[in-house]
């Protein structure tokens, strides 16, 4: 992964405070004339997203940013480019960088420290080597930030929406569908405005993934939500219709996974 003196090192910044980014671009411009930064943005799931429309070699992470986390995009960036945490936190928590292979600045950052960051970068640019493995270093520090084991729950899907990629919540997923090779994710936003989008996660393996308490089987072929439920329609033989809350579709539940529902 070596500068190209004819292809521009890029980066991108993510951070939910306005003059914290502008000021980390602006001190950027000072310390490495020759970065390109290509995305600037507010939240952990327009970085994920402006990343993979992007491709660039750097991100800087803000830890603490609403809904997505800096580490939870760091894990969806994986070994794809260089991180650097920017964080808020005291001694303790920075403690916890220290003790891996992420690079980390604390707020507000300051001149000096970003110099011997971007000389690190550099360093480990013109080193044609693969980006450390950090899956485990990152829920080493989710773990000790935040004071609480990482979730062991997918809470955000990666879902291809034609030729793009969107970062949906789990939340907002409103039922899984199998679909040949792939599998379908249908969902609904803040605003209620649905979207349909596909992921190559088999069903199976996606199920897994999610919290049992809130995604469960109806089909073989279908899992819902069930927080997005309006009701259930018991049928004859031992069957039973799902009405949504946000969608028009009726989802049939089986003989086989009808227990699930007997108490709705």
């Amino acid at each position: 992964m070596a500068e190209n003196i004819n292809q521009p090192t890029t980066a991108l910044i993510a951070d939910d405070e306005p003059l914290l980014r502008e000021s980390l671009a602006r001190l950027l411009v000072q310390t490495w004339p020759e970065l390109k930064v290509v995305a600037i943005v507010r939240n952990g799931r327009a970085a994920v997203e402006s990343f993979e429309a992007l491709r660039p070699d750097i991100c800087f992470l803000d830890v603490h940013m609403p809904g997505l986390s800096g580490i939870e995009a760091a894990r969806f960036i994986g070994r794809r480019a260089h991180v650097v945490f920017v964080t808020a936190y005291d001694q303790y928590a920075v403690q916890a960088f220290d003790q891996g292979a992420l690079d980390y600045l604390v707020k507000p950052v300051e001149l000096a420290r970003l110099k011997d960051t971007v000389a690190r970068l550099k360093e480990r640019l013109n080193v044609v080597r693969q980006i450390p493995d950090t899956a485990e270093l990152l829920d080493q520090l989710s773990t000790r930030i935040y004071k609480q084991p990482a979730s062991v729950h997918a809470r955000w899907l990666r879902v291809a929406v034609g030729q793009a990629l969107r970062v949906v919540s789990a939340d907002e997923v409103d039922f899984i569908r199998a679909e040949d090779k792939y599998t379908l994710i249908a969902w609904h936003d803040r605003a209620d405005k649905l979207g349909e989008g596909l992921v190559r996660t088999p069903l199976k393996e996606l199920l897994a993934q999610l919290d049992p308490e809130q995604f469960v089987q109806l089909h073989r072929a279908i899992v819902v939500n069930l927080h997005a439920i309006s009701q259930v329609l018991r049928g004859q033989n031992e069957t039973a219709s799902i009405h949504l809350k946000h969608r028009s579709e009726v989802l049939a539940v089986s003989r086989t996974f009808l227990h699930q529902f007997r108490m709705m």
